[in-house]
């Protein structure tokens, strides 16, 4: 079992919170962007996912602190978070100016790729209502103490996206902390978010801040090189440099006393439709563990399927599994979460459970 002291649920009126950007994505099918004529459209977030996740999938209690701007495409947003089951009382509205320039809702085209052909995301984010989240918009007080919140999940995404957002971010977390909440954050680098804000000094100086007040640490191999500075070699699933990258976790541990799990999800890419997936994680009282490896996952949309990958191993704690339990129901749920369209999941728990006990793919009547 891990050390970490949940709050209890009678305690709480949130399960889990999530902290970060919720955007508007657009899917052009098995086609392109470029040439498609049409877009389905769904919601997601790095932080968001996780939530969402939790509440549809794992049948918990989640609310979301984020912002939109107050038009059309807001209420498209909003109604599509309704849908995942995921509270917005703490969703803050921010006026728009018509033409763009403050407070827009932000947009991610996604391609899920096929074969050869990798997924490919382009985000249309700048000048966003959530970018422009300020820590004078939310209660923190009152939301974690007299409504009580259990578990708070952000990460690096939102820290990244202003100055203003990574004071968010450390603001939440501090009160988090203070009144007994858990706190997770995944590092969840993206050099396009920050190279408009300082570059990787800028993400190691936000990066290394936020991370003192995280009781759960999820990141991959470059996460933890470009987010927090360490050398961390290149490591995949099935890969003879894993116990490289242990030493990494385990420097990271001693450098964060506070941290009392770190997980990462491991990939291989044979294609953009097969990978090889699996899990490390690690925790003060049982130190490191692996995931049991999938060495041919055929992927529909490997978008979000890290995010599911949290979702799920935050479940196994939240109940009281031990880490090995816990990164298993991760994996697996990551692993369901890419054999559908979009960045969340459709997956049940039952599914999940099942999978992560060993189950296969055989017809179900």
């Amino acid at each position: 079992m891990t050390a970490l002291a949940i709050r209890a649920a009678s305690d709480c009126r949130w399960d889990v919170v999530a902290l970060g950007e919720v955007m508007l994505r657009l899917d052009p099918g098995e086609g392109r962007v470029r040439s498609t004529r049409s877009f389905r459209v769904s919601e997601g977030g790095g932080e968001y996912n996780v939530a969402r996740g939790l509440r549809k999938v794992f049948g918990l209690r989640a609310s979301l602190v984020s912002a939109l701007g107050s038009n059309e495409v807001g209420a498209l947003v909003e109604d599509l978070i309704l849908q995942g089951g995921v509270d917005t009382s703490h969703l803050v509205w921010k006026p728009v100016d018509g033409i763009g320039l403050a407070n827009r809702n932000s947009l991610n085209f996604t391609e899920r790729g096929y074969g050869v052909r990798g997924a490919l995301g382009i985000s249309d984010r700048g000048h966003s209502a959530s970018s422009a989240l300020d820590v004078r918009d939310v209660d923190w007080d009152d939301l974690f103490a007299r409504e009580g919140v259990r578990w708070l999940h952000t990460g690096g995404i939102f820290a990244g996206l202003s100055a203003s957002t990574a004071e968010v971010a450390a603001v939440a977390a501090a009160a988090a902390r203070r009144h007994g909440t858990v706190v997770s954050y995944d590092l969840n680098y993206r050099p396009s978010i920050w190279q408009a804000h300082g570059g990787l000094s800028r993400a190691h100086t936000v990066n290394q801040s936020l991370a003192k007040q995280v009781d759960v640490l999820f990141g991959n191999e470059e996460d933890f090189a470009s987010a927090l500075g360490y050398d961390s070699p290149p490591v995949e699933v099935g890969s003879a440099s894993t116990a490289e990258f242990e030493r990494t976790i385990a420097a990271v541990a001693a450098d964060y006393p506070n941290l009392s799990v770190v997980a990462t999800s491991l990939r291989k890419v044979h294609s953009a439709s097969v990978n090889s997936w699996g899990a490390l994680a690690w925790s003060r009282s049982e130190g490191f563990v692996n995931a049991l490896e999938r060495p041919q996952l055929e992927i529909f949309d490997r978008v979000g399927g890290g995010d599911s990958f949290a979702a799920g191993l935050i479940f196994g704690l939240m109940t009281g599994r031990t880490l090995r339990e816990a990164v298993e129901l991760g994996t697996a749920h990551g692993a369901l979460a890419m054999t559908t369209p979009g960045d969340t999941s459709m997956a049940t728990v039952a599914e999940v459970e099942r999978l992560a006990a060993g189950g296969d793919a055989r017809v179900q009547r």
